[in-house]
């Protein structure tokens, strides 16, 4: 009678303890993944929020137009109506064939051909950029070739935002005395690399805001004329006939020289004369006595 009774209540038991058991440990496994997926949820929320879509649109135009002065004139213009920048602006003029017609004694027309180009670097809002090219592609004659990209840079962005937030978490425990660095040398490469993460979003982010447009233009090539100084001294001789005139006055003024340099010879002159006296005389006074010692 005794056993009927105890093998139910110890079954009743026995069961009761499982049931306890199986919700104790499910009520562990839920209070141990919590906080991952509390993490987890709070990063991807945070990542969404932050990460957006980061578009960078860049443009380049090559076309011909009739005066390169002008239509870079009206192309700072029109990037000005568009709320955009010129950052970059160079003009080149290339010399071709050349030759030197003489116009006088002492001048030269130069006849030059010269080839013309252009290159403007703008920034403009994207907003702007489809109709800014557009009125540009109007400024020429016609275009050689027109491209317009578009990248996704939110990936990067999201990329270097996430190590920079890691970076900045690590240095509030490092100030709390969480984290104890000893190197200085690798404090500083860290503190360095941080700055340039919050430098490249900083890029990013001035690209998604500032389209760069590359315009390249030129025209035709134009003749130029100029007149300039002769500097071939060859032709700057004097005519025949005045060059006679000068070489007989020059032979002149060389005569007159020699006479003036003979005359500074004058204490010669004497001295021959003296000498040629003096011999004249001792041959005088030679001959008597030269006779009496032949009689």
């Amino acid at each position: 009678m005794k056993t009927k009774f105890l093998i139910p209540l110890l079954a009743g038991v026995g069961l009761l303890c499982a049931c306890k058991g199986r919700g104790n440990s499910s009520e562990s496994a839920d209070t141990a993944s919590a906080p991952l997926n509390k993490a987890t949820s709070s990063i991807s929320k945070g990542d969404t929020v932050q990460s957006g879509e980061k578009l960078v649109k860049t443009a380049d135009i090559h076309f011909k137009v009739k005066d390169v002065q002008q239509t870079s004139e009206r192309i700072a213009t029109l990037t000005a109506s568009n709320n955009g920048t010129v950052i970059h602006h160079v003009i080149t003029s290339t010399p071709g064939n050349s030759e030197d017609i003489a116009k006088g004694d002492d001048s030269l027309i130069r006849v030059t051909v010269l080839n013309t180009t252009a290159e403007i670097t703008v920034k403009i809002p994207p907003a702007n950029m489809e109709n800014f090219m557009s009125q540009v592609g109007h400024l020429g004659i016609y275009i050689n070739n027109s491209r317009m990209d578009i990248t996704d840079k939110s990936l990067d962005y999201l990329s270097t935002k996430l190590k920079l937030k890691n970076q900045n978490e690590f240095v509030a425990d490092q100030k709390k005395g969480g984290v104890n660095t000893k190197d200085p040398d690798n404090l500083l490469a860290f503190k360095n690399n941080m700055v340039d993460h919050e430098i490249e979003n900083r890029k990013i982010t001035d690209s998604v805001k500032n389209s760069i447009v590359t315009l390249s233009f030129y025209a035709s090539n134009v003749i130029s004329r100029e007149i300039i100084a002769n500097d071939d001294l060859s032709a700057y001789k004097l005519p025949v006939l005045k060059r006679i005139g000068i070489a007989i006055e020059n032979g002149w003024q060389i005569l007159v020289d020699i006479f003036v340099w003979a005359a500074n010879l004058w204490f010669l002159v004497t001295l021959a004369l003296g000498g040629w006296m003096i011999f004249k005389y001792y041959n005088k006074r030679k001959k008597p006595v030269d006779l009496v010692k032949a009689d």
